[in-house]
């Protein structure tokens, strides 16, 4: 047993609002509904965002005072056709290729993630080389 227990995810975001709007069509998510009488629903506030299937984790979208500058130490993996997270917005920051078997894109707001395509078989990811 470890000392600490997996809580959510979080991302940062000089628009948090419409970063929050992008993931939800991404994954198919929906806005957290915020407490009866609670703070959690003035627009300066973090924006939850969850699985409606309760399959996958809770992201908080946090806002962030500067943009992204370096690269994303931890990042989403996801499985999806990388022609639509293009047309959502999505840009492409490397394709995969024979040694990587995902392509890296980043959201509007510059964080990468990696897109698997869903009919692909399964595998262990293993990095072969630094990226």
């Amino acid at each position: 047993m470890g000392v600490a227990e997996f809580k959510d995810l979080a991302l940062d975001a000089t628009d948090h609002q419409a970063l929050a709007d992008w993931w939800c069509r991404v994954l198919g998510y929906t806005r957290r509904p915020a407490p009866a009488g609670g703070e959690g629903s003035r627009p300066e506030y973090p924006v939850p965002i969850h699985d409606p299937r309760g399959r996958g984790p809770v992201i908080w979208i946090n806002p962030a005072a500067e943009s992204k500058s370096a690269q994303n130490r931890m990042h989403l993996d996801v499985w999806g056709r990388t022609e639509d997270l293009l047309e959502l917005g999505a840009t492409m920051v490397r394709r995969g290729d024979a040694e990587q078997c995902w392509d890296v894109m980043a959201d509007p707001e510059g964080n990468e993630f990696h897109v698997f395509a869903p009919d692909r078989p399964s595998r262990p990811v293993i990095r072969l080389r630094p990226r």
